[in-house]
């Protein structure tokens, strides 16, 4: 939002929400049936017919923009600014298609009023040619003018400050404007539309390739990595003043005073507004190197939907905790091809980059599901990506790579540099320091890891009994007790036949039948990476071992799976936690590190437990 927002800032269908495109279903459906189903050729408007299918192909080219964008930014080769995004900005750009909406329903309209504008021709020769120079001409300066104009007190403060209003951009930044600023430029950009309308110069192939390339440059200057090779000014010097630049853009958002020009630099050149660093920029943001990490989280995806949810998917998703989405089972045959090609050949891929205290930190998947890991045909392919990411990060120099992996058998050479983490302990130390204080007894329920073996065993030992429902589980409990040569801990180890406890430790494997036997009030605490359904109104549901982030941690835009906002889990703070400590030791297999020194290293950077509501069964 600007400063102090003029009128028209807001979109008027702003109350709609996600209903906002049942606005264009009339015109949809008319145009569509009108070509399907009417002899008369006049009636049978292809161009009209067309623009719906333009505007999905909008929303993917820009789709596409915005994960390589992130792509790039996360690896780091040719990225400009180093500065991370935030959640506001992610909020305040979470309405980016509203233009291509806006545009859309401007076509239909000009199709149905404007003479010369329905039954286009594909392709006119004379109409692109008129386009290309109408932009090149008037629409480019009078642009120039506009935006310098919208950097004035008075408009910046009501309007163009919105914009500016993020420092690091992203390809949707260039369509993040108050209504009153789209307005304007569709004014601008529809100059050569217009005149090619009323000359009778116009066609499908001028229209959709001038929008085409708006979106093209727009996307291209907000992207943060230098992609235009210098070469290029190089064999034809005029074209530094015919094309920008993603570096001579950026220039423009973080100086705010210099670079206005649209897609031509030219004006600034004539009006001694280009910023002096443009070209040193360029020539640096296109030398700079691949960003080496110092702490590498290796995790996978969960659910097939999963990979909408990813930084790299959609932003406004991978903002908010995962949850189900019912327009997501619209796209099952993106989703199905997904998993046919991750199934047969797929390779580790960085997902997500941070920066905490000068510590680099990305975020590896690999590309394999949850239940390719229950499969046991999978098991060997699933170890050689493991492998492979192990050994790539050795090769690369990094420090820790930490494991946010289902259960899986991790070998450790001694001749690796790189310290593994599975961030058992710290896991513990959440789930321990998550139960009330007072409390007595515990039910243990759930599949029996590495982590609920050490959460038993401590509470044993602290003389807080453990319960169990199984006779095979208390078995295996109290035979780890006897190897550890702790009596006074298998003592404190029962074997219950009632659900009345309130105090739940929960694991995979915890069954629907077992929630519902348990008592009103009965407070649920996840100890596996994956939390319980959440079947009762009347109990309480805390998250998964996860911790609330500093705010230096930066580059925090996304949510961890079902976590909230700014939380990370515990298997992933572990891996940074052991690199700011400098801890020259492997935690993987069977051994576990200090619970008790970890969490207190933990607390000391920041990092914070992470608290309910009140209101049963919600987060």
């Amino acid at each position: 939002m600007a400063s102090m927002p003029g009128i028209l800032t807001d979109w008027p269908w702003k109350p709609l929400g996600s209903f906002k495109y049942v606005m264009l279903a009339p015109w949809v459906i008319q145009c569509t049936y009108s070509y399907v189903f009417k002899d008369d050729e006049e009636e049978r408007d292809l161009s009209q017919f067309l623009i719906f299918p333009f505007l999905l192909w909008r929303m993917l080219h820009s789709q596409i923009w915005i994960t390589l964008s992130r792509y790039r930014t996360i690896k780091g080769n040719n990225r400009i600014v180093d500065k991370g995004l935030e959640f506001d900005q992610v909020d305040r750009e979470r309405n980016w298609d509203d233009q291509i909406l806006f545009n859309g329903i401007l076509l239909y309209l000009s199709t149905k009023t404007l003479n010369g504008a329905s039954n286009l021709p594909l392709w006119r020769t004379d109409g692109v040619i008129t386009t290309i120079l109408l932009h090149a001409g008037p629409v480019e300066f009078l642009y120039y003018w506009l935006h310098r104009a919208l950097h004035h007190h008075y408009l910046y403060s009501r309007y163009h400050s919105h914009h500016h209003s993020s420092i690091v951009t992203e390809p949707i930044t260039s369509v993040t404007h108050p209504f009153a600023e789209h307005i304007a430029y569709f004014v601008l950009f529809a100059i050569p539309m217009v005149t090619t309308v009323f000359t009778g110069t116009a066609s499908v192939a001028s229209y959709t390739g001038y929008i085409t390339y708006i979106d093209f440059m727009n996307n291209m200057g907000h992207c943060n990595f230098e992609l235009v090779p210098h070469c290029l000014f190089s064999i034809f010097p005029p074209l530094k003043y015919l094309m920008y630049t993603p570096s001579f853009h950026s220039l423009h958002h973080t100086q705010f005073r210099s670079n206005y020009s649209l897609f031509m630099p030219l004006y600034d050149y004539i009006y001694g507004t280009t910023d002096k660093s443009s070209d040193s920029l360029h020539v640096s943001s296109l030398k700079r190197e691949e960003e080496v990490p110092d702490v590498v989280h290796l995790t996978h995806l969960t659910t097939p939907e999963s990979i909408y949810h990813l930084r790299l998917g959609f932003a406004s998703l991978a903002s908010k905790p995962h949850t189900s989405k019912w327009y997501l089972w619209l796209m099952w045959p993106i989703t199905l091809w997904s998993m046919i090609v991750t199934w047969i050949y797929g390779r580790t891929f960085v997902v997500e980059r941070h920066c905490f205290n000068r510590l680099r930190v990305q975020t590896w998947a690999i590309p394999k599901y949850t239940m390719q890991y229950i499969l046991q045909w999978q098991n060997k392919s699933i170890n050689n990506l493991i492998e492979e990411a192990i050994l790539e990060a050795e090769e690369k120099g990094v420090k820790v790579l930490s494991l946010g992996l289902l259960n899986q058998a991790i070998y450790i050479h001694p001749k690796l540099k790189i310290k593994v983490v599975d961030g058992s302990s710290l896991a513990v130390a959440v789930v321990l320091n998550t139960i009330p204080k007072g409390t007595t007894q515990v039910l243990l329920r759930g599949n029996l890891t590495k982590v609920a073996y050490a959460i038993a065993f401590t509470l044993c030992c602290k003389d807080i009994q453990v319960a169990v429902l199984h006779e095979d589980e208390y078995m295996q409990l109290n035979r780890s007790f006897n190897a550890n040569s702790s009596s006074s801990a298998s003592s404190k180890l029962v074997l219950s036949k009632t659900y009345s406890h309130k105090i739940w430790l929960v694991g995979d494997g915890v069954s629907e039948e077992e929630q519902l036997k348990a008592a009103k009030g009965t407070v649920f605490i996840p100890y596996s990476q994956f939390p319980p359904k959440k079947l009762r109104k009347d109990c309480f549901y805390h998250y998964t071992p996860a911790l609330s982030t500093p705010k230096s941690l930066e580059n925090v835009h996304s949510c961890e799976n079902w976590l909230p906002r700014r939380a990370m889990s515990a298997w992933r703070v572990a891996g940074i936690v052991h690199a700011l400590e400098g801890w020259n030791e492997h935690e993987c297999g069977n051994t576990m590190f200090d619970i008790d020194k970890i969490w207190e290293a933990t607390i000391q950077h920041g990092f914070q437990p992470l608290t309910i509501t009140s209101t049963p069964s919600k987060y």
